[in-house]
């Protein structure tokens, strides 16, 4: 069956599952979903950028789209190492992403070991390659490169381990992304290509698209038929959009395959989720998402972060400049504590492996997990989030604006009628005091009657005074950097 055909019956059952389900193509129906259980539980994931792009391992996941883009670095740095993109562009690398040390299995031990509860595997990026069995694209992994349904494998060895498996759709932003060359002489305009370089229309990132720069009907048929063949065939409990999806043109066709994958999610009986960013959905009809970025407070509905362990790239690249696991783990307790979950990126090598510098971050956020999670999963906030000095920015980009935790800096999460008070730096003293416990303050309007530091079996001198409630730390006891107090 032709492409073609295969996306007219695509679309021909996203219509027949919409018109016997119960969530309908509209925002009120879409207002039923309601935010799974098992997400508000898990916390954390791991979000994974691996493809074509990983290949020339400069700059950034956006080497597809800069290296078209006269005068950028990684134009330069294309021309200088593979020559003119006419001659050398970026289907060139396809044959050099091999993928031929990738173990899902391998992948999975490391994540089970980092603490995380699910993993978001990108499903296709913004370059138009498809990393799973499309019948929709003969630009795909199943194919060429890897020559493996690497999103199949993905799926099935995350749930033999036990964990949630989501995926990623970058796909609406291909509509403009090569649009770089078409501007001077490269493959991008050469029409056998067209179905990894998509349509590489114009656009003007300052002020807007305009409304003659919107994706057409046979685009946006295409977006809708791949992404509901993603969640046909893979039974993902999670997908996540980027941002381009909040164009108008994507609004009924987000309606649609809404309420395809709400509608399937109850066939299969399985609590599922939608992450989206800014305003593209409707309140109450998916998760809120924040790129590389937190919230300043409490927010009533449970959303999300995205945020890599690189600041400067989401795939592998040469020259990463690393978070600390100790400055995640820091952000991982704050986005807790006010009802969000971490969902943190981590981008392997073309031939499959995960540096090793990644590894151990994930390694050490587990052993901290290990101790600690009982204050992380399954909680949910207090009456406040926290206190302390440290302003932490809300809203997208600014993951490295805030400046370091203090021990001033406490933030609360509770479960099961205990309270735990998340201490984010060591004190000098050894001594801690939570101000909002002062029993003058009423928030907690209980007698304290036990506290305990999580890793530690021996009792704690402690007292419960009208100015809050004071810790005196063990000096035996190496505590790490971000510790908990269990309180009863």
């Amino acid at each position: 069956m032709s492409k073609k055909n295969n996306l007219r019956s695509q679309l021909g059952r996203v219509n027949e599952v919409n018109k016997e389900g119960r969530f309908k193509s509209n925002w009120e129906s879409l207002q039923q979903y309601n935010i799974p259980q098992w997400y508000e539980d898990a916390k954390f994931g791991i979000f994974i950028h691996w493809g074509v792009y990983s290949v020339p391992a400069f700059g950034s996941e956006w080497y597809a789209r800069h290296m078209y883009v006269e005068g950028t670095p990684d134009y330069m740095h294309h021309v200088q190492t593979y020559g003119p993109q006419s001659e050398f562009g970026y289907k060139d690398f396809i044959p050099m992403f091999k993928a031929e040390k990738f173990n899902a299995d391998e992948w999975m031990n490391i994540f089970k070991k980092s603490g995380a509860k699910f993993i978001v595997p990108v499903a296709e990026h913004h370059d138009g390659f498809a990393m799973y069995d499309s019948d929709l694209t003969e630009w795909k992994a199943s194919t060429m490169g890897p020559k493996r349904d690497i999103i199949g494998e993905l799926a099935e060895s995350a749930r033999k381990h036990h964990l949630v498996f989501g995926l990623s759709s970058h796909r609406a932003e291909n509509w403009w992304f090569f649009n770089g060359g078409m501007k001077f002489d490269s493959d991008v305009q050469d029409p056998r290509y067209a179905g990894l370089y998509g349509p590489a229309q114009p656009n003007d990132v300052q002020n807007g698209w305009k409304p003659e720069q919107q994706p057409n009907e046979p685009f946006l048929d295409d977006w809708l038929g791949r992404t509901t063949e993603l969640i046909e065939k893979y039974e993902p409990q999670i997908v996540w959009f980027d941002w381009w999806i909040e164009q108008p043109a994507f609004k009924s066709y987000l309606q649609r395959m809404a309420a395809y994958y709400y509608n399937k999610a109850d066939e299969w009986n399985r609590g599922v989720a939608i992450n989206y960013k800014e305003k593209a959905f409707e309140k109450g009809t998916a998760v809120f998402d924040v790129e590389r970025g937190q919230l300043d407070d409490i927010r009533d509905e449970f959303w999300q972060t995205d945020t890599s362990v690189s600041e400067n790239s989401w795939s592998h690249i040469t020259n990463h400049k690393y978070k600390t696991a100790e400055s995640i783990i820091g952000d991982l307790v704050d986005i807790v504590s006010k009802n969000g979950a971490l969902l943190l990126n981590i981008g392997p090598r073309a031939d499959g492996t995960i540096p090793e510098e990644e590894q151990q971050m994930l390694l050490d956020i587990g052993q901290w997990l290990d101790v600690n999670g009982q204050a992380i999963f399954s909680t949910r906030p207090w009456k406040v989030y926290g206190e302390g000095p440290t302003e932490v920015v809300s809203g997208s980009f600014s993951d490295t604006k805030r400046a370091a935790f203090t021990s001033a800096d406490i933030r609360f999460t509770t479960q099961a009628g205990k309270l735990y008070a998340l201490i984010l730096a060591i004190p000098e003293d050894g001594k801690v005091k939570i101000t909002s416990l002062a029993s003058s303050l009423r928030l907690y309007n209980k007698a304290v009657e036990s506290v305990k530091l999580l890793g530690y079996t021996r009792e704690l001198t402690w007292s419960h005074e009208a100015d809050g409630l004071h810790v005196t730390l063990p000096e035996a006891h190496q505590v790490s950097n971000t510790f908990v107090l269990e309180i009863s």
